[in-house]
């Protein structure tokens, strides 16, 4: 019984030196948890499995041991960490600033009204039609027209700021039969901002005839034009 163990021990040393020859894995440390050669180099078995010791744990694998040649066992493992998808950033395009068509407009002398008069004379719708209502076509959107009527300093403070307000009422009713129909806004200054001084010495019709200029309407339209 003796001997036939003897002999049993003998040939798988022998098996085990051999296999031991031929393999090339080689434990982590002097006191690995495998059954290892003088050299270091694991003991495996017939079937290619490494030899372990009663003391083996997963995280003592080695690469090649144990089955599959698979990676070493990691304790708590972590994902990589992936980066966001880039996000396409949009730059805000620069709004190019609108355009204005603001201008302002003035209907003067006795060509525009004959003296003591609120009544549009030819030539003043002339004036209108020629100057005023194309400007008023090269704006795409109108936001204001205010129209102020003035008077010369013949005649009361009253009468003259009656006379101013009817003038710029009938030049914004002629605009508006003309298809200007905005928000027409009208007021009259009467005889408060002349643009003409005359001497009060004049004989009467040359006094009318040099205060001329200051009979008048003046037109001022804010706007936005399309060009």
């Amino acid at each position: 019984m003796f001997i036939k163990l003897a002999m049993g021990l003998a040939i798988g040393a022998t098996a085990i030196g051999v296999y031991a020859q031929t393999s090339d894995i080689k434990a982590k440390t002097p006191d690995s948890a495998y059954l290892q050669s003088n050299d270091g180099i694991v003991v495996r078995s017939t079937y290619g499995l490494c030899w372990r010791t009663g003391t083996w744990r997963a995280t003592d694998a080695v690469l090649g041991c144990d089955g599959e040649l698979t990676p070493p066992i990691i304790s708590n493992p972590t994902a990589p960490a992936i980066a966001p998808p880039a996000q396409l950033v949009v730059a805000p395009v620069a709004q190019p600033e609108p355009k204005r068509c603001d201008f302002v407009a003035t209907l003067e002398n006795d060509q525009t009204f004959p003296f003591d008069s609120a009544i549009l004379t030819k030539a003043a719708k002339k004036l209108v039609d020629e100057e005023v209502l194309p400007q008023l076509a090269n704006c795409t959107k109108i936001e204001s027209i205010q129209i102020t009527g003035h008077t010369d300093s013949l005649g009361s403070q009253k009468y003259n700021q009656l006379l101013s307000e009817k003038r710029a009422e009938n030049l914004a009713t002629y605009l508006k039969s003309k298809n200007v129909l905005f928000n027409i806004k009208t007021a009259g200054a009467g005889a408060t901002q002349p643009i003409k001084t005359c001497s009060n010495n004049l004989p009467r019709n040359k006094l009318i005839q040099c205060l001329a200029p200051n009979r008048r309407l003046t037109i001022e339209v804010k706007g936005r034009s399309a060009e």
